[in-house]
């Protein structure tokens, strides 16, 4: 699977991971050896850098740390809901937990989560689901736990309590020692499962936040679509074919189409994108999701000619895009809208 999230974030959770790194024992040039990042970017609370870059930190403290059942549960509770920024302070000014859920969701790509996130809501259960298949195997476990920790830390920033979980299902082998696991999260996981489950009691949604306010969510909502638009802005041929795909959102050419307008042949363009860390799938998918977000918000087309005008022969593959996007169906992204 393709990866999803933006090429740009924020360089503080790179920050939070080589402070990790050094509690652990860690050198600093084992942390960040072959990143291209040094003190003075990371001491920058303004800073961005490539998701590559973070994800070569990670592969780092892997390799240096070992196989350690749990050790990414430790690094994920370090990600407080300050240090998100005006993503934090959307959710934090959220009427409830569901509408807190559902707006950090829509914009997860503002996040430092590499893992896929959904919420699903069955009988008088809350499941959040985490998708870790398009990950490096190297790094996928350790990934998966910073992320499904950090949804934690979250939770327990947004509504000051510590809420029990009522279970959690991982795909991963059971360790020998679950002990970390038990220590953290209260509970000891099922191991092996078919899909990682983090489940609440459904009551949770619809607790009110101490700092609900309207005014001030809709506000910081408007930030993080100008924030994600602009980490979403590419250059060189990856920009002009993502300002192609723009410019014609009803004529989305295949790739070979499209590298016969460039007047290249389709080799050569996957090359080349290839050397910018992009592909002609990654960029068609940032374009689809741009264009549904924008066509959901303006209203006037039905979700089914939306999924029409997009490219979608199945109604059915678009819901599963935009849900694997966005945390949500296209109907919930567009009330919440």
């Amino acid at each position: 699977m393709a990866a999803t999230w933006p090429a740009r974030r924020s360089a503080i959770s790179a920050q939070l991971l080589t402070q990790f790194g050094l509690d652990q024992g860690l050198a600093l040039d084992t942390c960040l050896a072959g990143t291209g990042l040094d003190l003075s970017r990371l001491a920058d609370p303004g800073a961005e850098i490539d998701a590559t870059q973070e994800l070569h930190l990670l592969g780092n403290l892997v390799a240096a740390l070992g196989p350690v059942p749990g050790i990414g549960l430790k690094a994920g509770l370090r990600y407080q809901l300050n240090t998100y920024g005006i993503w934090g302070f959307a959710m934090l000014s959220s009427a409830t937990f569901r509408a807190a859920a559902h707006l950090g969701l829509r914009y997860l790509d503002l996040t430092y989560a590499f893992v896929g996130m959904t919420l699903e809501e069955r009988d008088d259960e809350a499941h959040f689901l985490f998708d870790a298949q398009h990950l490096p195997p190297a790094i996928a476990s350790f990934v998966l736990e910073r992320d499904l920790a950090g949804l934690l830390s979250i939770q327990r920033g947004l509504t000051s309590q510590h809420v029990p979980l009522k279970r959690l299902t991982l795909t991963t082998p059971s360790p020998a020692d679950n002990s970390r696991y038990v220590e953290l999260l209260g509970i000891a996981p099922e191991f092996g499962a078919a899909e990682n489950r983090l489940v609440y009691d459904r009551a949770l949604l619809d607790r009110p936040l101490p700092g609900a306010n309207p005014q001030v969510m809709h506000s910081c909502e408007q930030q993080c679509q100008a924030l994600l638009t602009k980490r979403r802005v590419r250059s060189g041929l990856s920009g002009r074919i993502r300002d192609r795909l723009l410019a014609y959102p009803g004529r989305l050419p295949d790739m070979e189409q499209l590298a016969g307008e460039l007047h290249m042949t389709s080799r050569t363009l996957r090359r080349r994108l290839l050397a910018e860390n992009s592909s002609y799938r990654q960029l068609l998918e940032e374009v689809r999701q741009a264009l549904a977000e924008e066509l959901l918000a303006t209203g006037g087309l039905t979700i089914e000619e939306i999924a029409e005008r997009l490219g979608y022969g199945e109604m059915s593959n678009f819901m599963h895009a935009f849900k694997r996007w966005k945390g949500v169906t296209p109907g919930q992204y567009r009330r919440g809208t």
